[in-house]
């Protein structure tokens, strides 16, 4: 499923075609409104050249699609108000980082920010916080290599980001603590 600035697209794969099916943003209350049929990337030339066939249209699974399309809307705004977490996450490592300089508390909110940044699957994190924090990224890349050295951020074979250490916990305990 992809989401663009007006509505939902599906994507099936059936044979040497792509099936394309878009909805406009809102409550799904049907099939989709546009479908375009396209031959795959890397399609067989001899299961193309004869056109769409009959076969290919009538295996397209519109009712798992429309279901699929009805949760679009409730996944965007999950995904908005995730990505709004992360940003409030990232601009208050900014903030102490403005405050303290490199502190104990601007590391274990950087090493939580980028944690949640990786696992959520950010294709770029670093770049990200570096403009949350009004930073440039070799420069967040430099206190991300620090929290690690310093024991706030572990690592995870083969993974971008990293675990949250128990250390880097517990300094962000302290703060919320010292909030509330």
């Amino acid at each position: 499923m992809r989401a663009d600035e007006s509505g939902f697209e599906i994507t099936q794969r059936h044979g040497g075609w792509v099936v394309r099916m878009w909805w406009p943003e809102g409550p799904v209350t049907g099939g989709p409104q546009r479908m375009t049929v396209e031959p795959a990337d890397g399609a067989e030339p001899g299961d193309v050249v004869r056109g769409i066939s009959t076969t290919v249209l009538r295996r397209l699974d519109i009712a798992a699609a429309t279901q699929l399309a009805g949760k679009a809307p409730e996944a965007q705004r999950t995904l908005q108000d995730f990505t709004r977490r992360l940003d409030a996450s990232g601009e208050a490592a900014g903030r102490l980082l403005a405050e303290e300089g490199v502190s104990e508390r601007y590391l274990a909110t950087l090493a939580l920010a980028y944690s949640a940044m990786a696992e959520g699957g950010a294709p770029a994190p670093v770049p990200w916080l570096a403009r949350l924090i009004q930073r440039r990224p070799e420069t967040i890349k430099d206190h991300l290599k620090k929290a690690r050295r310093d024991g706030y951020l572990g690592t995870v074979t083969g993974k971008a980001g990293g675990e949250v250490s128990d250390k880097a916990k517990s300094v962000l305990d302290s703060m919320a603590g010292a909030d509330g």
